[in-house]
């Protein structure tokens, strides 16, 4: 292990605070002389700069707080232990800057700034974070602190080395991201291929209310105050669960928990009818519970399963067309089920589902081959920092 020497971020970078602004300066929409800021939800493992943005007037934005190339968003304050903390790097120019829950790091000439980004996602940095995010239920991360924080500076000449070395495993992980999203598209470009766009049902098909089509129930939470309701092995199913691209859940309830609420059988359709994520939607892969911002159709012997869930991913719009019209975002039941949708014959429909289950087939694949390259780029960023590599 080398032993590199450290130095306070304050001397080898700024730490520029966020941008802050109250509700009536800000819109969803880009106006004349507005600049957009980026949020915690725009820090991903890449910088999101053309998605969910908020824009607020020019004049709010000294120029110190417009981002640069090579500048890192990090999330200064959040709910969430794992989102505070979290940092992205912007590799382009584009005109923006963050708001106040986040601040910007902007290295110095005299520091790799691509060096720092990965830093800054190392084991070594989020040990640090773990031990000095505080609050009891909104965590915060103090600048003061931040900038004390020791960071390794080697030379310039090693820093630009490891740089290259994650770079290249960094972009294993990127290609395979790509090829994921590709897959992913073939699933809704096979339905509208077979059925046709159901927004609209330009196939022509017959069209039922989901009522008519299988069991639609609202669910609910089994009462916190009774004992034994949790920590069993039935999945209890929340938003957050939806559309997670894994078939673990947050929480499991007990048969007696089951027993106080809702339960569907694996293949039913979930949907958000409520909240900020109003039209998120998945499946049961087994018998599951679920609260109750979430409805649920058990189909019936007209919609095969897949062809049910993927129908129902395509008019998502639907829902959040229905349910935006009050401040707090909400489609009724009774609304829901009366919703229309195309159904083509069974034989078709099961057609369709052999497809699909090819296709996941692949997925399951790439999703190995993504945890491999995420575990490699992981290993090497503590070996880096380390000074192993």
């Amino acid at each position: 292990m080398k032993h590199w020497p450290t130095k306070p971020l304050a001397d080898i970078a700024t730490v520029v605070r966020g941008v802050s602004f109250d509700k009536s300066q800000v819109s969803d929409e880009a106006r004349k002389n507005s600049i957009p800021i980026l949020r915690a939800g725009n820090i991903q493992d890449s910088l999101l700069t053309d998605f969910d943005l908020v824009y607020v007037p020019e004049e709010l934005v000294s120029e110190e707080q417009q981002m640069r190339r090579g500048d890192l968003a990090i999330c200064m304050s959040s709910g969430s232990p794992t989102i505070v903390g979290k940092t992205a790097h912007l590799d382009s120019d584009w005109r923006g800057s963050v708001g106040a829950f986040c601040a910007i790091v902007r290295f110095n000439a005299n520091f790799h700034h691509r060096f720092g980004s990965y830093w800054f996602r190392s084991p070594a940095f989020l040990q640090w974070r773990d031990s000095n995010a505080k609050g009891a239920n909104i965590q915060n991360l103090r600048r003061a602190e931040l900038e004390r924080l020791s960071v390794p500076v080697p030379s310039f000449l090693e820093q630009d080395r490891i740089v290259k070395l994650l770079d290249e495993a960094d972009e294993l992980r990127k290609l395979r991201a790509q090829s994921d999203r590709r897959t992913a598209n073939l699933i809704p470009a096979l339905f509208h291929e077979m059925f046709g766009d159901p927004l609209v049902n330009s196939g022509g098909w017959p069209t039922r209310e989901l009522r008519q089509l299988g069991r639609v129930v609202t669910g609910g939470t089994p009462p916190s105050a009774k004992e034994g309701m949790f920590a069993g092995d039935i999945p209890f199913i929340t938003p957050g669960d939806l559309d997670s691209n894994t078939r673990e859940t947050q929480r499991y309830v007990t048969e007696a928990g089951a027993a106080e609420v809702r339960i569907v059988r694996a293949g039913s359709t979930l949907v958000c009818c409520i909240g900020a994520t109003i039209g998120k939607t998945d499946r049961t892969w087994k018998r599951s519970a679920f609260n109750q911002q979430i409805n649920a159709v058990e189909w019936d012997e007209q919609i095969d399963d897949d062809f049910g869930i993927v129908c129902m991913k395509q008019c998502s719009g639907v829902v959040i067309r229905h349910g935006s019209s009050t401040a707090l975002p909400i489609l009724k039941k009774s609304l829901f089920e009366r919703i229309q949708i195309p159904v083509p014959p069974l034989p078709l429909q099961k057609d369709f589902a052999v497809r699909v289950t090819e296709i996941r087939a692949v997925q399951t694949e790439q999703s190995a081959s993504r945890k491999r390259l995420d575990d490699l780029f992981q290993s090497m960023l503590h070996r880096a920092f380390e000074g192993e590599l």
